[in-house]
């Protein structure tokens, strides 16, 4: 598979943001004080607090590059396929919006690939990074999420739910995605498999919120990525998009 030059590479970054009035603004002032050059794109899925508003004046203050607004609340999946085709840079990453990675890791996440090691580097929160204490059954779940995806895709990860996927632009672009929820993490990652990526895994800092905070993934999710795993993993799309390109 071809790799990315070994130059300064543009990491395009996708907020994708629900009701994060809060700590959006946080989110990209942490993101524009990263000594790397970045393309930060927002994705309002049709929040009701005022979240839209606020990635607008921050596109005005020229903080966040380019705003992108769903009518209707379509999914987490939804806003980031919207934010990658809009993508322009060599490498796409997804921010969370709100605050829990830490933007600061998303230089040495970027190192493997700017060096031609790596087609994609997952930041996992369980390889011994500094990381806010807090629920035991939510880890488990992660990492029984994570041994079934391995399973399926003969990867060794030790964080496949991770938020922090840097993935060659070219490449990510040509994978088809269809998610409209939390399954991305899911099958991207069984999408990276069947194309044969090089993948890398450094640890990350990670600060969880509890749900009184505004988490939003639920139990329910997890059962549907059980679900996703089979689907994604089994019964991957026809085409030629595993076909390696140069």
């Amino acid at each position: 598979m071809s790799a990315a030059p070994a130059r300064d590479l543009t990491l395009s970054v996708i907020v994708p943001a629900y009701n994060e009035g809060e700590t959006v603004e946080a989110v990209a002032r942490r993101l524009r004080s990263v000594p790397l050059q970045l393309e930060i794109i927002a994705v309002d899925d049709a929040s009701t607090d005022g979240t839209g508003e606020i990635l607008d004046r921050l596109a005005q203050e020229r903080l966040i590059d380019r705003v992108m607004h769903h009518p209707e609340n379509r999914g987490k999946g939804a806003a980031l396929r919207s934010g990658i085709a809009a993508a322009t840079g060599d490498v796409i990453v997804v921010q969370d919006a709100d605050l829990e990675y830490d933007p600061a890791d998303l230089v040495i996440l970027l190192q493997p690939i700017r060096a031609a090691k790596a087609d994609a580097v997952y930041g996992s929160r369980f390889q011994g990074g500094p990381r806010r204490v807090l629920f035991f059954w939510h880890s488990v779940g992660n990492r029984l999420l994570t041994l079934l995806s391995n399973m399926f895709t003969n990867l060794n990860l030790t964080d496949m739910e991770t938020c922090y996927k840097l993935v060659r632009a070219d490449l990510l672009k040509r994978l088809p995605l269809t998610s409209d929820r939390f399954g991305f993490e899911v099958e991207v990652t069984a999408r990276l498999a069947q194309v044969g990526a090089r993948i890398w895994e450094l640890p990350i800092t990670y600060s969880g919120r509890t749900y009184a905070e505004g988490k939003k993934i639920t139990w329910r999710d997890g059962l549907a990525a059980l679900v996703h795993i089979v689907r994604f993993n089994l019964f991957p799309p026809g085409g030629d998009w595993r076909t390696p390109r140069r």
